[in-house]
């Protein structure tokens, strides 16, 4: 009655982690992905939940910047992007390119596949948004490749992962919109924001009504920072479903405020988008029980219906993946507390009908 599904990373297995720490090649690293793929592909099964990801063990780059780690055109010293941590503060850094063509180095069908290899459950793939790709582009352009350029042949290769993903088998292709809060952040105004609104639903469009009922859209309120203050998660939201996706994926349980995210998300949503809410929040470690997952979305119920209805946790658990904040341990805990809770809701509101 009502779906609920993950949002995407897990913290990957400590002997993976230090690994990659120590430099380690692709063919000592290959064996000890396979070994993380199928042991995070088992632990979601083991949660009971009924749609799972591969939790990002593979990325081997963050999830800003995947599709062009190791790109020969071009340089890390691209855009800053400012990012609270278990640690207190890290800033990472997008790479910059150097000179056209863009092109993606990998899809993420290559993930999604090797995870479906160990799944009997449906797997959703998580795919970084074109809007967060743009900022790759340097702000005083390139010569012989303009603007202009560079962003048709940015969505053109954000289309071909979508169409991969779904060939490939995906439940879902969820698009992250990590730059939707750092918009408003950076820009007060409105206008980054809106550009970045524009350039999703230039790729959107290139899929039909039925394809874009299996494309889904992400933003959390959790982990980015900037000078100048926090930006109000809710009043991201309007623009949000602007954005021509079938299902939203969004922050509540961590909110201060959660009955207005769900008035604003009542108001604005779509009649044909699914809005899923959070009710686990992994920037708290404490594992919620099911009754408080139950409460929750009993109360998004009240809002938006069960019709409309699905749930999700506010975030990905380890969104730069080697961040130790929440262990894999309470990352699943915190899945099984999400699908028993969901069940709970869902059986009270069924007899309710």
């Amino acid at each position: 009655m009502i779906p609920t599904e993950p949002i995407g990373s897990i913290p990957r297995p400590p002997e993976l982690v230090a690994a990659i720490r120590g430099g380690a090649g692709p063919a000592e690293l290959a064996p000890l992905l396979e070994q993380a793929v199928r042991a995070t592909v088992a632990a979601f099964e083991a949660t009971g939940a009924p749609v799972i990801s591969d939790g990002e063990q593979a990325k081997l780059e963050n999830f800003w910047s995947y599709p062009v780690h190791g790109a020969p055109n071009t340089a890390p010293d691209g855009f800053r992007i400012p990012l609270l941590d278990s640690e207190g503060g890290a800033r990472h850094r997008m790479p910059r390119l150097t000179h056209g063509p863009f092109r993606y180095g990998c899809y993420a069908d290559q993930y999604l596949r090797a995870a479906r290899r160990h799944a009997t459950q449906p797997v959703k793939q998580a795919i970084i948004s074109p809007s967060a790709l743009s900022l790759l582009y340097p702000p005083d352009g390139l010569p012989d490749y303009p603007r202009e350029q560079f962003l048709e042949d940015l969505v053109r290769e954000h289309e071909t992962e979508i169409r991969r993903c779904l060939e490939a088998g995906a439940h879902k292709v969820q698009v992250d919109f990590a730059e939707g809060p750092l918009a408003m952040r950076l820009d007060p105004s409105g206008a980054l924001l809106a550009s970045f609104v524009h350039l999703n639903n230039m790729a959107l469009s290139r899929f039909s009504d039925a394809e874009r009922s299996l494309i889904g859209l992400h933003v959390s309120a959790a982990g980015i920072s900037a000078p100048g203050g926090s930006v109000d998660y809710a009043e991201l939201l309007p623009a949000l479903f602007e954005i021509r996706a079938g299902s939203f994926y969004i922050a509540l349980a961590g909110q201060p405020e959660p009955e207005r995210v769900l008035r604003i998300a009542r108001d604005y949503a779509r009649p044909y988008q699914r809005v899923f809410v959070g009710v686990t929040d992994p920037a708290n470690p404490a594992v919620e029980s099911a009754q408080q997952v139950r409460d929750r979305v009993l109360l998004a119920a009240s809002y938006l219906g069960p019709q409309r209805l699905g749930t999700t946790d506010d975030a990905g658990f380890a969104p730069f993946f080697d961040d130790a904040g929440v262990g894999r341990a309470t990352a699943f805990a915190k899945v099984r507390a999400r699908v028993e809770g969901t069940r709970l809701a869902a059986v009270l509101l069924e007899g309710a009908a």
